[in-house]
């Protein structure tokens, strides 16, 4: 059966959602068509309201822009539209992600989707137990994401982890998702310096009018591992390990430590703990050759546990 304009159109959207730029060639490749009826198809979907946009030259193709006042429909293939299902289902549950923005986006999904996706759904959710975040209201993600964006500096209460509310001034830099948290990181006006403020602990932000880009700002994503896993600790120790920083970020969480690459073959681990003996037994199980740099007093405990290890080893159960 011949294929419609129509069925093929359903076919050209995913394609332009699926990446930034298609050259026409190549989509008339994909469906099958000539150059000629891709762009007869384009026309049609931006009469639709889709905004395709065209650039011309070598390397130039279309690319599906954003919308201006409306939001036009949105085709997911199989394997999309199961993922966003599930990770909506989810959110639903997480009062500290979407919370009931999420759980509408899920019922609509739900409504449309065919009976073997929603299978497949209804299988994944059921076999999935989501960790609950700490709760906080995305209504203030998105506002202080907006701060972040246009620089504009906020005013807070921020609950210290002594339980002392205390009033802040900073200038937003970036928002860092651990998975269980979210973080702010901003330049605290009052007292000079970076810090992080944990979302959960920030009581009504309000916007001040003023804006103002931070200077020298630093790795969000580093600054908050660095904060997470060794500033709050007595011991902090950094670990040469003869193995990519990639394997051994695969086995270490940002939320423990932080990796950073000397070359291709190794990379340095700095962690923190209040326990020597658990930093040693830790960087051990992960049956990687290491180095302790520092603190001396870490080298000393990693002879005394295999001292320790190795007459237990040596000494034969009778």
């Amino acid at each position: 059966m011949p294929e419609t304009t129509a069925t093929r159109l359903l076919r050209l959207l995913p394609l332009l959602t699926s990446r930034q730029t298609w050259p026409a060639a190549e989509l008339a490749d994909k469906l099958g068509v000539t150059t000629r009826t891709i762009r007869r198809d384009v026309e049609r979907l931006r009469d639709l309201g889709y905004p395709v946009h065209a650039t011309p030259g070598a390397h130039g193709g279309y690319t599906l822009g954003p919308s201006g006042a409306g939001l036009p429909p949105l085709l997911l293939d199989d394997d999309a539209a199961v993922a966003v299902a599930v990770a909506l289902a989810n959110a639903a549950t997480d009062p500290a992600v979407a919370g009931e923005a999420a759980a509408r986006a899920a019922a609509a999904l739900d409504q449309v989707l065919p009976p073997r996706l929603r299978r497949r759904v209804e299988a994944l959710t059921a076999a999935t137990v989501p960790l609950p975040s700490t709760p906080f209201s995305h209504n203030d993600i998105a506002f202080i994401a907006s701060a972040c964006y246009s620089s504009e500096r906020l005013r807070f209460g921020y609950l210290a982890r002594s339980g002392t509310l205390t009033r802040r001034h900073v200038t937003p830099y970036r928002l860092v998702a651990t998975g269980r948290r979210w973080y702010l990181v901003a330049y605290d006006l009052d007292k000079g310096e970076w810090r992080t403020f944990r979302l959960d602990r920030i009581e009504s932000p309000a916007g001040t009018g003023v804006r103002s880009r931070p200077v020298d700002p630093p790795d969000a994503a580093k600054f908050v591992s660095e904060g997470i896993s060794v500033s709050p600790y007595r011991w902090h120790a950094r670990i040469l390990l003869s193995a990519p920083a990639p394997v051994v970020a695969d086995k270490v969480p940002a939320t423990v430590a932080v990796i950073e690459a000397l070359d291709e073959a190794s990379c340095v681990l700095t962690t923190g703990n209040n326990s020597l003996d658990l930093i040693a037994l830790h960087v051990a199980t992960l049956h990687i050759p290491f180095i302790v740099l520092d603190p001396p007093e870490l080298r000393a405990r990693c002879r005394i546990l295999a001292a320790h290890l190795t007459a237990a080893a040596a000494h034969p159960p009778t």
